[in-house]
């Protein structure tokens, strides 16, 4: 095809259309006849071309980048991605947490902030949120949680009493709820907000050695909020603000950044700290972990296919790389399972072969077939063998964890001499915030309960 000839429609296996308009009938106004298949396919695919959204985090938005390391932070990881001078391609996703896919992007709710690094290891992504704690630190809550947040079953209505329901009777939300009432609650722009992995990670060097570590990626931008009444009337005027504004951004060339940096606590540190470091409703104070710097992400490159490059797009805490682990977090070992999980019953079994979530190195796994595989598979299919099929390397890749022992229990963290569920809220409060945000977390808070919340529960 030359340069002035036009793109001529096609049906999906690439034979000429013979038009985009008229169906196939006996005579201009008789019947549609069935063999009509480019009429069919049409019909068929529009039938099926949504895929069921996302628990929670439907709605949400992002772009393309990479992340650059600046500061040698190899003493605590040799996983490549953070190597000196590494520069590796990203995916990024912001997101709401409790809203469907076509509600507003200005609602009070925290943010998501997921990222995919296409590492020469392998992909690494990182589940986080635009605040450093959450809601729950057990696991078995977080369904609870999710669907006090969600819509009641008789009504289909949001329900700010069966919110408020759910944590006043969990103590451990109260650091999160304030965070989440206060200015932070409703960012500005995705631009202005901050993005913290919230969960405890591991790092082994290329020693051996282990160091428990936080990220925390800081906004370029500055950190921007809009108040309730802001939000309120973008919800109604454009409820899509947050999407439209990273789109427009990038469109201009003014791509975003975030500088990250790190917080480091030796291993042997974390049996004696004051409170469990695991624990997700918690933060480590600076003064005792401060901030190392790591690197800068970018965002330059908008998608070019919401579908396929974001609504498609997987992130899950258990695709992790040589030098990078789990915690003992609870919540975090719990996603290890439940992200892949989701992924698997919402997009397929091979949902990793679709180009976003596929890697960037070559695969050699024993996956075979289901639905949707688009990649061949070789003989043998079977491990071990004596074919010539790959074989892992247990001399180089060892099991990356911790020692743990002591009774099978259900119960929460004992341990730690710090462990109440207030004090970092009331530090949050009294040492934090200055006395302008404190005035306007009262009032989000007491419009939020005024917003159908029975007398009761404002005194719970």
């Amino acid at each position: 095809m030359t340069q002035n000839q036009p793109v001529r429609t096609t049906t999906d296996a690439g034979t000429p259309a013979e038009s985009d308009e008229h169906s196939l009938t006996v005579g201009p106004d008789g019947p549609v006849l069935l063999q009509d298949h480019y009429l069919i396919e049409q019909m068929a695919n529009f039938n099926r071309e949504r895929i069921p959204e996302r628990q929670p985090h439907a709605k949400g938005g992002g772009a393309f980048g990479y992340f650059e390391v600046t500061d040698d932070v190899s003493a605590y990881t040799k996983a490549a991605v953070f190597q000196p001078g590494t520069r590796t391609d990203t995916l990024i996703r912001f997101s709401t947490v409790a809203g469907e896919r076509g509600s507003p992007d200005t609602w009070r709710d925290p943010r998501g902030f997921a990222l995919k690094f296409y590492t020469s290891e392998g992909n690494y992504d990182m589940v986080g949120n635009n605040t450093p704690v959450f809601f729950v630190r057990d696991p078995l809550k977080f369904q609870h949680f999710i669907r006090s947040q969600k819509r009641r079953a008789d009504n289909n209505l949001r329900d700010h009493d069966m919110q408020w329901d759910f944590w006043t009777l969990s103590p451990e939300s109260a650091h999160q709820v304030t965070w989440l009432m206060g200015d932070r609650g409703i960012p500005r722009s995705w631009r202005h907000m901050n993005g913290y992995s919230s969960h405890t990670y591991l790092w082994i060097n290329a020693a051996g050695e282990k160091f428990w570590v936080k990220y925390h990626f800081k906004t370029d931008q500055g950190i921007g909020f809009l108040t309730q009444e802001e939000a309120d009337r973008l919800a109604g005027s454009d409820a899509d603000y947050h999407q439209r504004d990273l789109y427009q951004a990038i469109e201009c060339g003014e791509y975003p950044s975030w500088t990250l940096k790190m917080q480091i606590m030796p291993f042997e540190a974390a049996k004696t700290y004051r409170f469990n470091p695991f624990d997700l409703t918690k933060v480590w104070p600076h003064g005792d972990y401060p901030l190392i710097e790591a690197g800068r992400l970018t965002l330059n490159r908008n998608l070019t296919d919401y579908h396929t490059e974001m609504e498609q797009a997987a992130f899950e805490p258990n695709n992790l790389v040589p030098g990078i682990a789990l915690s003992p977090d609870k919540m975090l070992l719990a996603r290890g399972f439940s992200y892949a999980d989701a992924h698997r019953a919402r997009l397929g079994v091979n949902y990793k072969q679709i180009p976003v979530n596929a890697p960037r190195v070559p695969v050699h796994s024993y996956s075979k077939d289901g639905a949707m595989r688009v990649v061949n598979v070789s003989d043998p299919v079977y491990a071990p063998n004596s074919k010539g099929g790959p074989q892992a390397d247990s001399e180089h890749y060892r099991p990356a964890g911790w020692y743990a022992d002591g009774d099978m229990v259900r119960a929460a963290y004992t341990l730690h001499e710090e462990d109440d569920d207030w004090g970092q809220a009331g530090t949050m409060v009294r040492e934090v915030l200055d006395d302008a945000a404190r005035d306007r977390l009262v009032s989000n808070i007491v419009g939020h309960l005024l917003d159908g919340v029975p007398g009761p529960a404002a005194s719970r």
